[in-house]
């Protein structure tokens, strides 16, 4: 005999009322609007979201980002209690980071919380009265080990130090989990667009998911269910925000089949583990590597819109060529990215980084972002040739002829028009 699932429609315990957070009983019970980029965080107030805590809640959304989807299912089955609060019982900070002056000007940081890795302390009180405050930021240590790095040290391009890097290739990192926390009115005036402009068209285009977006103004703070960002610091954390520290920065962007798999058809990891060794050079040498990995996948276009503009292009008549590359992006999606870098220089900016000595790409649509927010780049350091895969050199002339940073001739319309990549059946 089967079992019922708790899912099924024949549950007969007694119906729970629903809570419409878009409509509190009264507003004036609030502890205020969020000052958004004040200095002492008890004036600031926590981010405070979610189905709980409703009279005094700040944000619209929950937390976890899009893993907030996969609580809430978890409750819907009876296997997570609603009104269940994390313990944070040691789960501080592994190293302190910040404050540092960025935090306090409310236009250099508006998609993440300054204050987030910290909510678990400096709200302590407020939690324990009773308040579902939960932090944004965790911050923890941890060992890495990728073979490419092994190759460096084989080759004699790293060397073992016993602190950064071990002599098996182990390297320390303290690494940081990020979840995206919007100031409205911040996002809104960094794309140049009206406030409300944007909360509408979110409301809308997420299928009406957030009606706080459009009926509570008093609330400036989004928690946007979409995914986060991880960093990883190599070196010393606490020459962080120094203006003598030397930086060396990756900015990554999520791509699952390279990063993980290690498909071919671009140039996702390679890079990656490029910048993984030019930040821990530069950390032997005295400085920080920073790499900031965002969860982007498909230029944020997602990864079924990406599988299918790799068929297109393999199909295509002609072959898979490179003065078509951005085309057929365009032609399954509408635009041939959805990264918006203008939120991306966020990070550098909560790390204290006002100098970047050598930034790990080649995107002019990173480095504009960057040095408009104010910080110097130095050096762009590009992709060395040898570690481009063959069925990636469409997107490497593609990317030159856009625009990309390169040491090496553009390449010119017949370059571009040459079919170089492989078939789907090759």
């Amino acid at each position: 005999m089967t079992t019922p699932s708790p899912l099924m429609s024949n549950d007969r315990r007694a119906p729970r009322p629903i809570v419409l957070t878009s409509h509190p009983r009264n507003v004036a019970d609030r502890a205020g609007r969020i000052a958004w980029g004040a200095a002492d965080p008890a004036t600031r107030g926590p981010v405070i979201a979610g189905a709980n805590d409703t009279p005094a809640r700040s944000a619209i959304g929950a937390h976890s980002g899009a893993y907030s989807l996969y609580r809430a299912l978890a409750i819907a089955a009876g296997q997570l209690g609603a009104e269940h609060r994390p313990d944070l019982t040691n789960t501080a900070p592994a190293e302190p980071i910040g404050p540092f002056p960025q935090w306090f000007d409310p236009e250099l940081i508006v998609s993440l919380d300054p204050w987030g890795h910290m909510a678990g302390q400096i709200y302590a009180d407020r939690r324990l009265a009773g308040a579902d405050i939960r932090p944004s930021i965790a911050v923890t240590k941890a060992h890495i080990n990728m073979p490419e790095i092994v190759a460096a040290l084989r080759d004699g391009r790293l060397h073992p130090d016993g602190q950064i890097l071990g002599p098996s290739g182990d390297a320390r990192v303290t690494k940081i989990a990020i979840e995206p926390v919007w100031h409205l009115p911040g996002v809104a005036k960094r794309f140049g667009i009206n406030v409300n402009d944007l909360r509408r068209g979110l409301f809308e285009q997420t299928g009406g998911m957030f009606p706080e977006l459009v009926t509570r103004p008093d609330l400036d703070v989004f928690l946007p269910p979409i995914g986060g960002l991880t960093v990883y610091l190599f070196g010393d954390v606490a020459k962080l925000g120094r203006p003598e520290t030397r930086i060396a920065c990756r900015i990554h962007d999520e791509c699952n089949g390279s990063d993980v798999f290690g498909s071919d058809i671009c140039t996702c990891r390679p890079y990656l583990a490029h910048g993984i060794e030019v930040c821990i050079e530069t950390a032997q040498q005295g400085g920080v590597g920073v790499v900031a990995y965002n969860r982007k996948e498909g230029r944020a276009l997602g990864e079924v819109t990406k599988f299918l503009v790799y068929n297109a292009r393999k199909r295509q008549e002609g072959g898979d060529r490179a003065e078509s590359y951005f085309e057929r992006t365009e032609c399954v999606a509408g635009v041939s990215d959805m990264r918006f870098q203008e939120l991306m220089p966020d990070v550098l900016h909560w790390l204290g980084i006002t100098r970047i000595d050598r930034l790990v790409s080649m995107s002019n649509m990173k480095y504009a972002p960057i040095v408009a927010s104010g910080i110097e780049v130095v050096e762009r350091v590009p992709i060395p040739d040898g570690l481009i895969p063959a069925d990636a050199s469409v997107e490497m002339d593609a990317k030159k002829a856009a625009g990309y940073f390169t040491n090496e001739a553009v390449p010119n319309a017949a370059e571009l028009a040459a079919p170089k990549g492989r078939g789907l059946e090759e």
